[in-house]
């Protein structure tokens, strides 16, 4: 571990090789000592022409710029070949600054490497022993003592050093910064990831919902009733071949219904009466229509619109309201014994009003039926299900022996759905 800094020297060196700033820097200190290094090179030429020591300058400035350029291929990790490299490099400019002081001013860019590889305390006495050779050799240029020679270079080392260390404080905590917000934006992401697969499983349970009340209010009733017909054809077949034949032809028309509402469940699609056209006032005729035949004179079925349409209504309330229909008056023919029924669609100015009446035999409406879970009792829960959804309300107003009137509600103004919906009874 660094001293001080509490990460290993790799991952320092990884995270300053990666930031911006570290490498601009490092660039800037490789052109100033090459710039220092000729710099000083030359005055020594101008000022020293011709003197016995001037090749061994020159190799020493040749060897000292190859071992800089080196320098970045062994990387800046503190490994045993970079510290020797280091090691070797202020070897030979301490030699060039005993042979000439002017080369002593190389140091700064020194300064920089030797804090960019070494741990702290240790980069930090490299940089006071070459500050000490730099006032040193100043010293030796100076004609006599100056007091801005000694305290300028540990001036100059402590700048450097100040903002090396500030550089670096700075990086680490824009990595800090960097990787919180990578942890925020991964949190958000996995939150993001759970709604999503929470919305597809309530979604998955409210479609397996709906086409369970799509199945009892078509397919189910309808089988059902194909099922009775089919059972009394067969009672009647040899006392009363024509009744038969009307039950059994009644039962195919109901079978045909049936297989235009399996086609449109695969197509998820609108009810079979809404695809035809019309809207839903068309729809309940039909639908009225159809049960009056169905019932062959036991049970005939009305339908009255009131009111004016302001808007058109939409697909979902159209198809709700319909299957309500549908599963009220299954309801109707299985347990009220009614020989009436009449739907009557009123439009209002807020909501639009689904009344289903018939002179059953009606039954106490607190006694909610449908709560066992049988397939007879799934017709109510149903109704108040796709009301819910609606954020519509189902009113119940029955007496035994004297019929019984299902009133529909839907609020035109998209309404939040109660949390926990109550029928009026």
């Amino acid at each position: 571990m660094a001293p001080g800094t509490g990460r290993t020297p790799g991952k320092a060196v990884r995270d300053r090789a990666g930031d911006p700033d570290a490498r601009w820097l490092t660039a800037l200190m490789h052109a100033a000592f090459f710039l220092l290094l000729g710099a000083s090179l030359t005055r020594f030429l101008l000022r020293h022409p011709g003197e016995a020591r001037t090749p061994w300058i020159i190799a020493l400035s040749v060897a000292i710029a190859v071992l800089y350029v080196i320098g970045p291929v062994l990387g800046s990790r503190p490994t045993p070949r970079s510290l020797v490299w280091l090691g070797v490099l202020v070897a030979v400019w301490m030699v060039l600054v005993v042979l000439a002081p002017s080369f002593a001013w190389c140091a700064v860019p020194l300064f920089f490497t030797g804090l960019r590889i070494l741990p702290p305390r240790a980069a930090l006495a490299l940089v006071a022993l070459l500050t000490l050779f730099v006032v040193a050799a100043q010293l030796r240029l100076a004609e006599g003592f100056d007091p801005n020679l000694v305290l300028a270079p540990p001036a100059v080392a402590a700048v450097a050093t100040a903002v090396f260390v500030h550089m670096q404080r700075q990086a680490e905590r824009q990595r800090e910064l960097s990787e919180r917000q990578r942890e925020l934006i991964d949190d958000l992401l996995r939150t993001r990831r759970e709604l999503a697969a929470t919305e597809r499983r309530e979604g998955t349970l409210a479609e397996r919902q709906r086409l369970s009340m799509e199945i009892h209010d078509t397919l189910a009733q309808g089988l059902s009733s194909q099922q009775m017909l089919l059972q009394a054809a067969d009672r009647t077949w040899d006392a009363d071949p024509a009744t038969a034949r009307r039950h059994v032809r009644t039962a195919t028309g109901i079978a045909e219904r049936n297989l235009a509402e399996a086609r449109r469940f695969v197509h998820d699609l609108a009810p079979a009466d809404l695809a035809a056209g019309g809207g839903l006032e068309a729809a309940l005729h039909a639908l009225a229509t159809r049960e009056t035949a169905q019932g062959q004179g036991r049970l005939t079925v009305r339908c009255h619109v009131e009111g004016e349409r302001h808007t058109a209504l939409p697909d979902r309330v159209q198809s709700a309201l319909l299957r309500i229909a549908q599963g009220a008056l299954a309801n109707v023919k299985e347990h009220a014994n009614a020989t009436e029924a009449a739907l009557t669609l009123t439009h209002l100015d807020d909501r639009v009003v689904l009344d289903i009446a018939d002179n059953g035999q009606g039954f106490v409406p607190t006694e909610r039926t449908g709560t066992t879970g049988s397939v007879r009792g799934h017709g109510l829960p149903a109704i108040r299900a796709r009301l819910h959804q609606l954020g519509g309300t189902l009113t119940i107003e029955s007496v035994p022996g004297e019929g019984t009137v299902l009133s529909a509600a839907v609020p035109l103004s998209p309404t939040a759905p109660p949390t926990a919906p109550e029928d009026l009874v």
